[in-house]
């Protein structure tokens, strides 16, 4: 994958809001809903979506900036560097060896004695080997005679994947793809767990523990089971009334303005939120007045009859 920098089009100096902002205006542009006739803006929507899930996160933006994880969020493996006593393990830095292996008699070493077990516990502290004993000049831990370990991974998924399920394919840190079914209403930070697909051990495999985030949608923002949305009316819908169709993730529907409607007037559709515990939200509607493009000469005539024989103070409450 590229560079999520470059992906988002931002700076690596880019401020959190920068990213968010550059992520939800490509979001909107590259959404497969607006573009179905394009099967490759679907690959870009997708590769956003993980540039965001790296940048969008500080914990994992800064371990990608100081080189810890790849562009996928994948460790990075930087070799036993200077803490094994540098290429040809120096003087007081312990002992080194110039090569081992792990095979069917367990982990084999040229080289030195001393501080393998350490070694040994510290590569493999992350899949439970954390108990050795000598075996014929190496060490042969005990643990992996054990059941595997669980492997813990994230995955963005758009709002509407949350409220209507779906399927996904996920490439595993082992470099193995699976295919991830999404429940429907499936909440934020909820795990999804696949058994047996996690890291595999003589007495079995573990499970992929999967915690899913609900990518920032370009047109609807949650709050707890409703969603909001602006929508902009025209100076005589406003003024006149009328029916503008207003995007919910089950499809546009007709929303009635009454005459003399402010700007920023919020209306409340029922239950054309989401679904969580068993509770389907709102969308909750904002307007907002949307004057011509280009100015007209009768507007401005008719907006200066009102100002000098019509006046009136919207601000005079909050004074």
């Amino acid at each position: 994958m590229r560079d999520p920098y470059e992906v988002l089009g931002v700076g690596k100096n880019a401020d959190a809001a920068a990213i968010k902002s550059a992520y939800r205006r490509l979001a909107k542009k590259l959404h497969p809903d607006a573009n179905k006739n394009d099967p490759k803006t679907a690959q870009r929507f997708a590769e956003i979506n993980s540039a965001y899930e790296i940048l969008g996160e500080e914990k994992k933006r800064r371990a990608y900036d100081a080189g810890e994880i790849d562009a996928e969020g994948k460790p990075r493996f930087h070799g036993f560097g200077q803490g094994f006593g540098g290429p040809r393990g120096g003087a007081g830095s312990g002992a080194h060896f110039e090569t081992f292996s792990f095979g069917p008699e367990g982990f084999q070493a040229r080289g030195g004695g001393g501080q393998f077990e350490d070694i040994i516990g510290q590569m493999f502290g992350g899949f439970g080997a954390g108990r050795s004993r000598p075996f014929r000049g190496g060490f042969e831990p005990d643990e992996m005679e054990r059941a595997g370990h669980d492997v813990t991974i994230s995955l963005t998924i758009s709002l509407e994947e949350a409220a209507a399920g779906g399927a996904r394919r996920v490439r595993l840190p082992t470099g193995k793809e699976v295919d991830v079914k999404i429940p429907a209403v499936l909440a934020d930070g909820k795990q999804i767990r696949l058994k047996g697909k996690g890291i595999p051990g003589p007495g079995g495999a573990g499970d992929v523990l999967i915690t899913v985030k609900i990518a920032p949608h370009a047109v609807f923002e949650r709050d707890g089971a409703d969603l909001r949305t602006t929508v902009p009316i025209a100076l005589y819908e406003a003024v006149l009334g009328g029916k503008v169709r207003v995007p919910t993730l089950a499809g546009a529907v007709e929303l009635a303005i009454p005459p003399g409607t402010s700007g920023g007037r919020t209306f409340r559709l029922k239950g054309k939120g989401i679904t969580v515990d068993g509770k389907a939200g709102d969308l909750l509607v904002t307007v907002s007045i949307a004057l011509p493009e280009k100015g007209d000469p009768k507007l401005d005539e008719l907006m200066k009859t009102w100002r000098d024989h019509k006046p009136y103070d919207p601000r005079r409450g909050s004074k």
